[in-house]
């Protein structure tokens, strides 16, 4: 076997392949799985964590108008597409910057579900389950911070999960616990509010010292035999406060520290702002960052308001898989762009587009993402009368799927389960990850 090893260099630097090919040729087929664990473990240690950035597009964008266009049909009712960088792939007109990068880009164009209300949808994007009344689910950006904890990831003054431009569904950590709720901030362009202290330094110090005091009276009087929610010590919170007030890692959330020029490449807007603030924040080490774009609800005047929304998307959406791609970030970093359904085949009176929760799309890039790939699609003529509408879709992924897609990305065992406050066991995922997304 010793020439096989003969331009492997040392172990610590092995390759997967190298191992894979080790056991292989050696005829130790049994060393595979060894192997396999083996190389992975090498090539984390010189691996930058992975990290995801959700471009949460609320209230449900087109998919006609956006990702899976059918220009000519009576479906598209006069709504255009063009050609992308991927031979044979059209996006809406509009995304035209968004079409130069689709090689990096990939599209699930068949995704369905049973949800066409929006705050259950919702939660069954963000969580991948439906609402239960009995149980709170994590959104999938607290599950990842949960989940995924990278080997030297080491100490870190920011919050790992933080929503940008937040509405009333931004993500929660559900049955993990509301430690691992997003942290909310609004527009970039303005700084964050609470981070200096009111009062001076001895003053503060004191009011510390009194608010330390009041905690630990507080836990002793209690009676519980094991802590809850309601008497667990407020302090490790405070401490991520006050070491977050002091940190010199905020200078990420800081758009006056970019040149104007870099800021408007992303558009002029709150969201692209946001973007530009989520790639700072993913590069400072943030984990998880959530940036929504909200007014996607055309139930009239379809075409005319997605087309606003198309235009603060695109330059928002292409310049970040650019710039996240020229500082090789993409592929440590996994960008999804998406709602929570889609829109009617048909038009309405009114000239809008319904709710449509059986056939729509979501865009995914980077991450452990093949880029260049259509994954499914829907009919140019659906039998809208059929009573199963799985007949007007080739290759149908469920929401279940595409957060088993995410999870897998990340490598986290979805085998796992977790055992709920009420002693329920609750699996990681009920979705099967879409095989042709992910790289080898």
């Amino acid at each position: 076997m010793s020439e096989l090893f003969s331009d492997c260099g040392s172990p610590a630097h092995w390759h997967r392949r190298t191992w894979l090919r080790m056991a292989g040729l050696s005829g130790l087929s049994w060393l595979t799985p060894l192997a396999t664990q083996l190389a992975r473990a090498g090539e984390r240690s010189n691996e930058r964590p992975k990290s995801l950035i959700m471009l949460w597009l609320e209230g449900a964008p087109s998919q006609l108008e956006t990702f899976d266009p059918h220009p000519g049909t009576e479906i598209a009712a006069g709504s255009t597409a063009r050609e992308t960088s991927n031979p044979g792939v059209k996006l809406g007109s509009g995304l035209e910057q968004t079409a130069e990068m689709m090689q990096d880009i990939s599209l699930v164009r068949a995704l369905t579900s049973k949800e066409g209300d929006h705050e259950r949808a919702i939660y069954h994007l963000k969580t991948g389950y439906r609402l239960d009344a009995t149980l709170k689910h994590p959104a999938i950006g607290s599950l990842i911070c949960h989940q995924y904890r990278p080997e030297g990831e080491g100490d870190f003054d920011l919050p790992r999960h933080i929503s940008i431009l937040p509405t009333a569904a931004a993500g929660r950590g559900g049955f993990l616990g509301d430690g691992l709720d997003a942290f909310k901030i609004g527009d970039p362009v303005y700084p964050l509010p609470d981070l200096r202290s009111n009062v001076e330094s001895t003053r503060q110090g004191r009011r510390l010292a009194d608010l330390e005091f009041l905690d630990r009276k507080f836990r002793e009087r209690q009676a519980a035999p094991a802590p809850s929610m309601a008497t667990e010590s407020l302090r490790p919170s405070l401490n991520q406060a006050l070491r977050m007030m002091s940190s010199e890692q905020l200078a990420a959330f800081d758009l006056a520290a970019v040149p104007r020029g870099e800021r408007l490449r992303y558009g002029d807007t709150p969201f692209g702002r946001g973007c530009l603030a989520a790639r700072r924040l993913i590069e400072a080490g943030v984990r998880c960052v959530e940036v929504t774009l909200p007014g996607w609800d055309t139930h009239v005047n379809n075409h005319e308001l997605q087309a606003g929304q198309i235009a603060i998307l695109d330059p928002a959406l292409a310049t970040l898989i650019a710039d996240l791609k020229q500082r090789d970030l993409l592929d440590s970093t996994l960008v999804l762009c998406g709602g929570e359904f889609g829109r009617t085949p048909q038009l309405n009176k009114l000239g809008g587009r319904d709710h449509w929760p059986h056939g729509f799309s979501v865009a995914l890039a980077g991450g452990g993402i093949r880029g260049g790939r259509v994954i499914g699609e829907t009919s140019p003529t659906p039998d809208l009368n059929s009573k199963n509408q799985l007949v007007n879709l080739r290759q149908p992924h469920s929401v279940e799927d595409l957060h088993a897609t995410v999870l897998a990305s990340f490598e986290l065992d979805l085998s796992h389960e977790f055992i709920s406050p009420s002693g329920r066991p609750v699996k990681i995922t009920e979705g099967q990850p879409i095989a042709r997304l992910l790289a080898d």
